[in-house]
Formats: structure tokens, sequence, C-alpha cells
């Protein structure tokens, strides 16, 4: 006799036995804390290409995994987890820093939600910065910001050289960011969020705060101030 299986159901078994490879495991350890080319994911969970895209393959067709074109260089893609494929799943990786900063190019939106969203979040504390910061916070980013509750109408933009630090965590929030850092912040994370003002609408801005806010969720569980030492796993 045939069984009839929910879709819910055998979508979760694809996901179970998408993860259920050591690489494939691997890989999505490492999207759970920021986006990154296929060559950058190659070199760090030591695969190569052919096997890479083998995996990566699988795992886009589980659902758990899609592909963006950097806004920055048009010739490079970057690989990021698709939202809510991984409900609940906690990062393994744990880091330890003193401060994350999070930049964007104009340090007009993007990276001031994200510090925003991150200082409700962490303990750890958070400052924002831009490459080519803009004279002010867009507008639609502060009134974004009062619909989670937070605040921006004191905010300022500021260069990346008045604020990071050599022990920073960094967090580049866009792609033009993320590429011209290549040289300056070796070890540093990338969210490759669609630049809101591109599109200067309401909607763009929500969408770019709801995918901040879901990053800032995965990553803060992850992250520890040194002083304090790691967090205990387990327990109640």
């Amino acid at each position: 006799m045939s069984v009839e299986w929910s879709s819910s159901l055998v979508a979760r078994a694809r996901l179970h036995a998408a993860l259920g490879e050591p690489a494939r495991l691997a890989i999505v350890d490492r999207l759970l804390l920021g986006d990154a080319s296929p060559s950058e994911i190659g070199r760090e969970v030591g695969l190569s290409s052919n096997l890479l895209a083998h995996h990566v393959k699988l795992l886009e067709q589980a659902g758990v995994v899609e592909r963006s074109r950097s806004e920055g260089d048009h010739r490079r893609t970057y690989l990021r987890l698709k939202p809510g494929a991984l409900a609940g799943l906690a990062p393994q990786g744990l880091r330890a820093a003193p401060r994350v900063v999070f930049v964007c190019t104009h340090n007009s939106a993007r990276s001031q939600l994200a510090a925003a969203l991150w200082k409700r979040r962490s303990t750890v504390p958070a400052a924002s910065a831009g490459t080519r910061p803009a004279k002010r916070v867009h507008p639609l980013a502060a009134a974004v910001a009062g619909e989670y509750g937070l605040s921006l109408s004191d905010a300022r933009t500021w260069h990346i050289n008045e604020v990071l630090r050599s022990e920073d965590l960094v967090v580049a929030v866009c792609d033009n960011a993320h590429e011209q850092l290549a040289s300056r912040v070796a070890d540093r994370l990338h969210w490759s969020v669609p630049d809101p003002a591109r599109l200067g609408t309401p909607d763009a801005f929500e969408s770019a705060a709801r995918d901040l806010a879901d990053r800032v969720d995965r990553l803060a569980p992850a992250v520890h101030h040194p002083a304090a030492g790691p967090p205990e796993r387990g327990g109640d």
C-alpha cells in the first residue's frame, strides 16, 4: 500500500538529507554567520571547486542555499542561506570580539539598522561606519527603525577610519564595502544585503530590515566578549 506524505514532511526529509553530510554541514555552518563567494567557501572548508559545486547544488535543490550577484563587482556571486530555511539551527563556530562594527558604503541605512538591531540582541558593543559616508542617515531607514522599536534620530554617519579598531569583528553589510575591504580587513564577515536606497521605497527598506534582523539573530549567539568567555552549552 502506497503512503501519501505531506509536502511539508517531504521538504523536511530533503533538508535532513542535505545536511546529513559533513561537507554540506560545514558549508551551512559558515553561511549561518555570513555570505561568501564559492571560492571563499571552498578555501575555508577545504573543498575543490568541482566538489563544492556538487554540494552547493544539492543544498540549492533542498531549498537551503541561494545565490545573489554582487552589486559591486557584477562578475562575482555570493552564496547565502535562504531566510527561514534553518530556523532554530544555532551556529556552532563561536567568535570572541570586544566589538562588532557593521560597514556599508554610505553608513546611512543598512549598517545603521544592523548596529541598532545588534544592540538590542547582544551585550557585545556595536558600531557602524561607511567607506564613503553620506551626510545623514536616510529618512526611510529611520522610519523603518521606528517600526522595530528602535531610534536613529540621534545617529550620525561615520567614516570607517574614524571608527575601526584592530580587534573589531567587521561585518560588511553590502557587496561594495566587502570588496573594498578585502585588502584592509582580512578576517571579516559578509552579509549581501541589497541597497534599499537604489529603489528608495518603504518596502525596500522594510525588506532590508527584515533580512538584517534575521542575520543578527543568527550571528549574535555565536559572538561573545573576550572578557566574558564563551557561553556554556546545554543546561536549562
